[in-house]
């Protein structure tokens, strides 16, 4: 029988969940509190984790502060989770919300003014 909540989906929202209080409660780079997880995906063999992320600033800073920060992010949902084992977390910028502000720009200098 297959579920219709699979154990993945229940773990990727309470490591979206986490990740979202830690980065509102106790990362001190101020860069990284601008971030907001947008989604996290969990591989159904629960192994690894994709986190997508938007940020109003999104640069090599970014990067490497979030680089800097995955060993206290696995360290901290070891703390706050029951699992067995954390996923090794991978973070995405998600450029979906800048691609449809261009189009959206694109449309608007095509399309002639409403009246």
């Amino acid at each position: 029988m297959v579920k219709d909540y699979p154990r993945s989906d229940r773990i990727s929202q309470q490591i979206k969940k986490e990740l979202a209080n830690l980065l509102q409660t106790e990362i001190k780079d101020p860069a990284l509190r601008m971030l907001t997880i947008l989604d996290v995906e969990v591989s159904p063999c629960l192994k690894h984790a994709k986190i997508f992320f938007i940020s109003p600033e999104y640069d090599n800073q970014i990067i490497k502060g979030i680089n800097r920060s995955i060993p206290f992010f696995r360290a901290q949902l070891a703390k706050r989770m029951t699992t067995r084992g954390i996923p090794k977390l991978h973070f995405f910028y998600d450029k979906t919300i800048d691609e449809s502000t261009k189009i959206s720009e694109l449309l608007d200098s095509v399309l002639p003014p409403e009246k």
